[in-house]
């Protein structure tokens, strides 16, 4: 994932991060000052544009902080920063849910289907999978980090939910427009200005699942490096985490933790439970194939991925039909403005990932939509 400006704005607030960047980049006091003053006129900008809060897609960003990051401290340390920052962002400041992963690994190949327990979040999907033991549980549409916060990517731990979490608010534009917050203090939870919701769990500093969005948020770009959820929908899925990972948790249990709004409550998780960040913009799924927006302009929407993508499955390209291929190969070179292409190709029936099982969107209407390919 490419560095943006906002974003760096955020890293270098973290003295973690600060120091790591000294020691790595060798960059001087002075050049840190600067790195923080064009970083912060980013922000700036986005809080006079309001742009945080829009649903644009900002792909020129990463751009923009390159071009910035070379004109401040060159181009070798340029590229060895936004090395470090994107290590940074993609394993998590050290704290509960980072890359200290142990035993836990990604899973290989494009479209790969998890045999055991774990959740598999796929950003330009705007979607959200629980497995338990290989069998795909359910499926949720999420709400992604703006372009300017991206969700990282890589592999994560779930190992605690929190109940009536309450808030730090960080220093950002969109912090500044909240009439009862101010960065650095804390906001009690149950507060009506905490944006957390109810629940939320930790998958490595900064990012969090973690409920009280609403429903219009669902399906958009939503958060600032989390994935954002209903606050029904974050009930629902918490119950079914606590469950996979072997919790003895009643329903009535998680009532009594939520009664009182006030009163913070962690459950340890049984079972650490991997938490996959995927960015596949390419997905087979029982004889369709989904081209998805590339939303966070990583250029993944390419002839050579499709091929790999196929040839995960045993197909090559040359295997389909004329005209699937060429409806393929048009959708990549011109794609989506928003949502998706999909595709009917027989070829690919019962291979891939699972479709989704009983989605739940977020409008509080789940659908009954079980896969046909049990996930092997």
């Amino acid at each position: 994932m490419q560095i943006t400006l906002p974003l760096l704005n955020a890293l270098l607030a973290d003295e973690a991060f600060v120091r790591e960047a000294k020691s790595k980049v060798k960059l001087s006091e002075e050049q840190i000052d600067s790195l923080k003053q064009a970083s912060q006129s980013a922000i700036d900008r986005l809080r006079a544009s309001n742009a945080e809060d829009t649903d644009t897609d900002s792909t020129d960003a990463p751009e923009r902080a390159a071009e910035q990051l070379r004109s401040l401290i060159g181009q070798d340390k340029a590229t060895q920063l936004t090395a470090v920052a994107n290590d940074y962002w993609t394993n998590g400041a050290p704290g509960e849910g980072g890359s200290n992963t142990g035993d836990l690994k990604m899973l290989p190949g494009p479209n790969a289907v998890p045999t055991d327990t774990r959740v598999v979040v796929n950003i330009p999907a705007f979607r959200m999978d629980l497995f338990k033991n290989g069998s795909l549980v359910k499926t949720y549409k999420i709400g992604i980090g703006y372009p300017e916060f991206p969700l990282p990517l890589g592999l994560r731990k779930a190992q605690t939910v929190i109940f009536n979490p309450p808030w730090t608010p960080p220093d950002s534009p969109w912090v500044a427009k909240m009439k009862n917050a101010t960065p650095g203090e804390t906001i009690e939870p149950g507060s009506k200005d905490n944006p957390l919701g109810p629940i939320k769990i930790p998958i490595g500093l900064p990012s969090l699942i973690h409920g009280g969005k609403a429903p219009a948020k669902i399906g958009h770009f939503a958060s600032h490096g989390c994935v954002g959820l209903t606050t029904p929908q974050m009930k629902d899925f918490a119950a079914l985490l606590l469950d996979a990972s072997g919790n003895q948790v009643s329903q009535d249990q998680i009532a009594q933790y939520l009664e009182d709004k006030t009163k913070t409550k962690s459950v340890k998780l049984d079972k650490v439970i991997p938490v996959e960040l995927r960015y596949e913009t390419i997905v087979i799924e029982d004889g369709k194939l989904h081209i998805y927006k590339d939303v966070y302009a990583q250029h993944t929407n390419t002839e050579e991925n499709f091929r790999r993508v196929l040839e995960a499955q045993g197909v090559r390209l040359e295997d389909l039909p004329e005209q699937q291929r060429q409806q393929a190969l048009d959708a990549l070179k011109t794609p989506p403005k928003k949502g998706e292409v999909v595709i009917d190709v027989p070829q690919l029936a019962q291979k891939g990932y699972p479709v989704a099982v009983n989605l739940d969107d977020g409008k509080g209407k789940p659908q009954a939509t079980r896969s046909k390919k049990k996930a092997a």
